[in-house]
């Protein structure tokens, strides 16, 4: 298995969701994007934590609910990103960095 953490000045990719909201919502048609995993025939994509799609592409689009991380032996993995298909969800930006104090916008989708 992989170590999460990546070494010592390697930058962990990070999953680009659209649209920007998270958790996602499977029925928006999801599509994630693997940003700075190395090469986009190499990306390997984990689900529910465990090793799921090992030579994929750097996007796809979403057809099952679940926890999403992707990255490459030399990368480590990035943080996870929920796609959910639930009936009711809270929901922020996806690109929000939530410091106390800070206002940000929720939207409850149904």
């Amino acid at each position: 298995g992989w170590c999460p953490l990546s070494p010592a000045g390697a930058q962990s990719p990070q999953i680009l969701v659209e649209p920007p909201w998270r958790p996602a919502l499977l029925w928006d048609r999801v599509t994630l994007t693997c940003q700075g995993s190395g090469t986009a025939s190499a990306t390997a994509w984990h689900k529910d934590g465990r090793s799921w799609w090992q030579k994929g592409p750097d996007r796809f689009n979403v057809t099952e609910s679940g926890t999403y991380q992707c990255g490459t032996a030399g990368t480590g993995l990035s943080p996870p990103v929920r796609v959910l298909n639930e009936r009711l969800v809270l929901q922020l930006p996806a690109r929000a960095l939530l410091l106390e104090g800070d206002t940000v916008t929720l939207r409850c989708r149904g």
